[in-house]
């Protein structure tokens, strides 16, 4: 099996993604992931776009909760604040039942 390299950043927005589902973490797959550094004057960070699959039953529903309000969230990441997360698009079902979701995120470091 390959596994994804995938920055502290970027697992910790992926396990705040899982939770706001309200699944088990079995039910959403990490399709593929790009983190890329980020600077401005004042801050450091990532880009992140990141791209899961919700298996069935019920992947619809549980995409959407996910995505419901992200734009607004708010998030409890030490050392990290989400400085802007949107979904891509729209939740799209795949054939086999699933549901792919691709978010982008810019992350920045609350040090």
């Amino acid at each position: 099996m390959n596994r994804l390299a995938i920055s502290p950043a970027a697992s910790a927005l992926l396990r705040v993604l899982t939770a706001r589902a309200g699944a088990s973490r079995d039910r959403i797959l990490l399709s593929d992931i790009l983190s890329v550094d980020w600077r401005s004057l004042t801050f450091a960070g990532e880009r992140h776009e990141i791209e899961l699959r919700v298996a069935r039953p019920d992947s619809f529903a549980l995409a959407e909760r996910m995505c419901a309000g992200l734009e607004d969230a708010d998030f409890s990441i030490p050392g990290i604040i989400v400085a802007d997360i949107a979904v891509v698009g729209s939740p799209e079902r795949e054939l086999d039942g699933s549901t792919t979701v691709t978010i982008e995120a810019l992350t920045v470091s609350a040090d």
